[in-house]
Formats: structure tokens, sequence, C-alpha cells
């Protein structure tokens, strides 16, 4: 049984509700198609195992944002969209009490990655349906399949949360889910600084002109997405600014030749494109090549790290993929190379990590400098 509510007197009985609990189960359902940011369609809350579908088309949420943020816990089955859709329309970041069941499932030993309807199989031996995936959540009135589909993506997800805490618990695994939990929060929270956005394009293979090209490039379109509110490959996808920079366009007829890009974007934006191609600032301004990706250390300090890889996995029972990802170790080698502070490493690496992983792997690198930096042929 649920209660759609669509009508702000209705919301405030919810409200209400909220305050005499503070274990919330939750999920959205959105549309994001054409736009830079989520709409929200539906916002579902499970509070004390009663199921309320919150209309976000009509109901004015705001009072809901704070609710969530005083909450004791926020419970979610694979949040990263759902927690961006709460920080775009909160206005507020880093929501720092959340459990997710998926992440609680990866350190049971279940993979990165398990849907919410194979977790209930799984753990509850429940099956729901999962056929609205594709709905339009926005359109109104909501088919009485649309409302049921909502509905069951909470209706089990506070005893599926119960049942997980329990097993980490006996495993003596509980707060470590909690501080990923919080890690992921933060990480979804963070934005690269407009000034460094051509990083997340640009590669070790570019030179310092084409990585200005590309920050002139990225900037522009970063400005234009958030005027216009469109994703960003409807202006310039990533592949298509990247090709830009290396060959260089003079004219109209040689940007249509560039991979993907859109015959409006050349109309009504070409000449710009062009002139952030060619206008750029003085050499002394450009940035500094990047770093060639480290893949691997030498074989002697490769067969310590897996030893003590192991050892962790050994005494925490936790899965080596849960407990070292592969661009977490790319963090370490450059932080070993380039000297850096600690404070700038994965916020993963510093909580529970820090003391059996992070601290002991930081000494053993530290014995192939040498190597790493050779492998990294780092050009200035």
């Amino acid at each position: 049984m649920f209660h759609f509510i669509q009508q702000q007197d209705d919301f405030a009985h919810v409200l209400e509700q909220m305050n005499q609990s503070s274990v919330y189960g939750l999920d959205t359902e959105f549309i994001k198609v054409d736009t830079l940011w989520p709409k929200l369609g539906v916002f579902q809350v499970n509070v004390n195992h009663q199921i309320y579908l919150l209309d976000g088309t009509t109901l004015d949420l705001k009072p809901f944002w704070q609710q969530l943020y005083a909450a004791k816990q926020n419970i979610f089955h694979a949040c990263g969209e759902d927690i961006d859709l709460i920080y775009h329309y909160a206005q507020q970041d880093a929501l720092q009490n959340v459990f997710d069941t998926q992440v609680a499932l990866s350190f049971l030993g279940h993979g990165l990655q398990v849907s919410y309807q194979n977790a209930l199989k799984l753990i509850l031996n429940i099956e729901i349906d999962k056929d609205q995936t594709r709905s339009d959540w926005l359109a109104r009135p909501l088919t009485t399949e649309q409302l049921n589909y909502a509905a069951n993506d909470v209706i089990y997800l506070l005893q599926l949360a119960d049942q997980l805490k329990q097993q980490l618990q006996q495993k003596n695994q509980y707060e470590f889910v909690l501080e990923d939990c919080q890690s992921l929060t933060k990480e979804i929270a963070k934005e690269t600084p407009t000034h460094l956005l051509y990083t997340d394009i640009g590669n070790y293979r570019h030179s310092r002109k084409q990585l200005m090209q590309l920050q002139q490039l990225s900037v522009w379109r970063e400005q234009l997405i958030k005027a216009l509110n469109q994703p960003r490959s409807f202006i310039l996808k990533n592949s298509t600014m990247i090709d830009l920079v290396e060959k260089n366009p003079k004219n109209n007829f040689q940007l249509s030749q560039i991979k993907d890009i859109r015959p409006n974007i050349i109309r009504e934006h070409g000449k710009t494109i062009l002139d952030l191609l060619k206008f750029l600032p003085a050499e002394s301004e450009w940035p500094l090549r990047l770093a060639r990706p480290i893949k691997q250390c030498s074989e002697h300090v490769s067969i310590k790290m897996q030893q003590l890889i192991q050892d962790v996995v050994d005494n925490t029972h936790i899965p080596k993929e849960v407990l070292l990802r592969k661009k977490w170790m790319n963090a370490l080698y450059q932080h070993v190379v380039f000297h850096g502070d600690e404070q700038d490493l994965p916020d993963y690496l510093m909580g529970w990590r820090y003391a059996q992983l992070t601290q002991p792997m930081i000494e053993i690198l530290r014995e192939d400098e040498h190597f790493l930096m050779t492998q990294m042929q780092v050009e200035r």
C-alpha cells in the first residue's frame, strides 16, 4: 500500500511522519535525456514502512530536503544519481548520513554492482518486476503500473538494509561501509574546478598548446551548458573536442570534418570554436603536459604489494576489488613520484584503509620511486 502525494497539505502529513522517525528508505524517478540537470518526477520515501510517493512536478520540497540532511540515516540502493539529484534541488552538498545497500553488498562479497532486483532475491528471496525503467516520469497522470513500480523500489529497502547491517556487524565491517558511503557522497559533490576541466578530457599525448586549446573549449562549453541546461554532448562530446585540437581546423569546411560535430553547432558557434582554437594566451600561461599514467611497479615491489593486499584481505575479509580500485592505485603512484600531500589522495584511502593499507603501500612504493619515474616519462 502506498500514498501518492500531490497536494502540499498532504505533504505536510508526510513531514510529520518523518519527524517521528530518523531513518528513511529513499529512491527517485527522474528524466535526464536532454538536460544537464535531472527533472524530478517522483521521490519515493519509506518512513516506518509507510510508503509515500512525492510528486516532484507539483510539490514544494524545500522542507523535505532539510529533513534528509537532518536525518540519522538515508538508505538508498546505488545512490549515485539520487544523491546528484538531491544536491541539485537542495542546493547543498556533502550529504553525510547515507547507507547504500549496493555498497554493503560489495563488502559482503556479492560484487560491485548488484541490482536492487537481484539484491532482494539474494538476501530476502523476494522478486519484483522492473518493467517501467524507461517510463516518462514527468507525464501526468502516472499509470497504476508506474506507481506500483515506484513503490516497489522502497517497500523492501529498510528490510534489506536491516539484514545487510546484521551481516556487516557480525563481520565488523559496518563502520567501514558507512565510511565508504560518506566518501562516495563527497565524491559525487566534487566538481572539477573550471580552470582544470581540460584534465578530464586531455591526456599525456597532447602538447601544451593542445591542452591550452582544450582548456578554452572546456570552459566555454561549461558556461554554455549551464546557461542552456543541456548535456555536454549536445554542444561538444569529449571525443569531438580531442579531434578539434588534434586536427586544428581553420575554417567551417574543415570544422565540418570533425568527429561527431553537429551542423547546428557549426552554424551557431563555429566562429567561436575556431577563435578559441586560434587565439591563445602567451605560451608561458599554457598548462604543463599531463603525466603518463603508470601501469605497474617493478616486479619485486609488485610482489610485496600483492602480499600486503592479500594480508589485508585475509585480516578484514573484505574482497580485493572493494579494498583497492585501479584508479586509487594510480593516485598512489603519482603521490609517490610527485611527493604529494597525503590529504590530496582519494578520501577512500584516508579513512579506515589508511593504517592498514595506504600508509604501508606508500612506504613500499617509495622503494620503487626511480622505476615509477621512468615509467611515467614525464614531459614538461
